[in-house]
């Protein structure tokens, strides 16, 4: 589902009126389908006398329905549609199997009646499994749909337990930097709801503030959140499970964990770390500029000052211990990013010096 950016592009003068056009032509496009309706009626000769409305009121309901349904396919990928196509067509040829094989037995099944129903019930089941199932036609609609398999490439975002937890996933979303369908496993859910109901009260706070930010999520408008039913209950661990649901769907996996993101790259599965996105965003500080940080306690070293920005970032200020609880300038002298963070280094410096916070 394509997120709302904030751009719409500005309709031409044209397209009211090609609006107004379509709504007059699906006007009559029921009007006289609600006639062919009694003429149907009047051709089975059931329209006489009191039946005929409701001949017309059947056909007029009939081209309502197609007209939704007309509305309904322009939301529906096209490789969906052919899926289900192709359950409805194998449906119908097992029917006529079924129907033959049954006539022996049932007389009736024989009869254009019993086919017919016969054919509906198995389109119907047809349909509903290659639906269910589409995940493992991924081979045949790529073949057969090139361009729309690449444009819904990576479309999904399968979320690991840890990203649901942090709950920055929802301000990334919030803020449409992200596209696509989130996907939350089943499988990922149970272990959510296994650490809600912890005897530990911080693995059980830390549980609810997942299925919080699921729920925010799932009423967050712009964006489409599924719970998905692939499992692969043979894989013990759910980090390889993700993997295989993310290869499975043709999508990335979502999470703030390192470990997983090593190890999914290692499978050639594509990674979105929130952590390493909340890196990139942070400013970048040079040697030699002037910061303006409060000291909130003293460093390791003797002597030292620690401070922290407002994302997070350490700052370690030189003879800064005697400088605790108040708010001074310092100038940046080196900084060291490590796979935990970054730390930035800095010394005292004049009080009237330019700052950039």
């Amino acid at each position: 589902m394509r997120m709302s950016t904030g751009f719409s592009a500005a309709p031409g003068p044209d397209r009211p009126r090609r609006g107004a056009v379509i709504t007059v032509a699906r006007i009559v496009f029921v009007t006289l389908v609600g006639y062919g309706g009694y003429l149907l009626g009047d051709a089975l000769e059931l329209a006489d006398g009191w039946r005929w409305p409701f001949w017309v009121v059947g056909g007029g309901l009939a081209g309502i329905a197609v007209v939704a349904l007309e509305h309904a396919a322009r939301q529906v990928p096209l490789s969906r549609v052919f899926v289900g196509g192709l359950g409805a067509v194998a449906g119908v040829l097992l029917a006529q199997l079924v129907a033959a094989a049954l006539l022996v037995f049932v007389e009736p099944i024989g009869t254009p009646a019993g086919r017919g129903f016969l054919s509906l019930l198995l389109a119907y089941i047809g349909v509903v499994f290659a639906l269910r199932r589409e995940e493992e036609l991924g081979g045949l609609t790529r073949a057969v749909f090139p361009s729309a398999a690449a444009s819904r490439a990576e479309s999904h975002k399968v979320l690991d337990t840890s990203v649901i937890i942090d709950g920055r996933i929802a301000e990334v979303c919030q803020a449409g930097f992200l596209e696509g369908t989130l996907l939350v496993p089943q499988y990922v859910l149970r272990e959510l709801q296994q650490i809600a109901d912890s005897a530990d009260a911080l693995k059980r706070n830390r549980g609810r503030r997942g299925l919080d930010v699921l729920q925010r999520l799932q009423r967050m408008a712009g964006v489409r959140t599924e719970l998905h039913d692939l499992d692969f209950p043979h894989i013990r661990e759910v980090d390889r499970r993700l993997i295989e649901t993310a290869r499975a769907v043709g999508g990335v996996v979502v999470t703030n964990d390192y470990n997983l993101n090593k190890v999914a790259e290692l499978h050639g599965v594509r990674v979105l770390n929130i952590n390493e996105l909340a890196n990139a965003l942070r400013p970048v500080y040079l040697p030699g500029e002037s910061l303006k940080v409060q000291v909130l306690r003293e460093g390791k070293e003797a002597a030292q000052g620690i401070a922290y920005l407002d994302d997070g970032t350490m700052v370690v200020i030189d003879q800064g211990k005697k400088h605790i609880g108040q708010s001074i300038s310092v100038i940046v002298t080196s900084v060291l990013q490590t796979a935990a963070g970054r730390m930035i280094f800095t010394r005292l410096g004049d009080e009237d010096a330019p700052s950039r916070r």
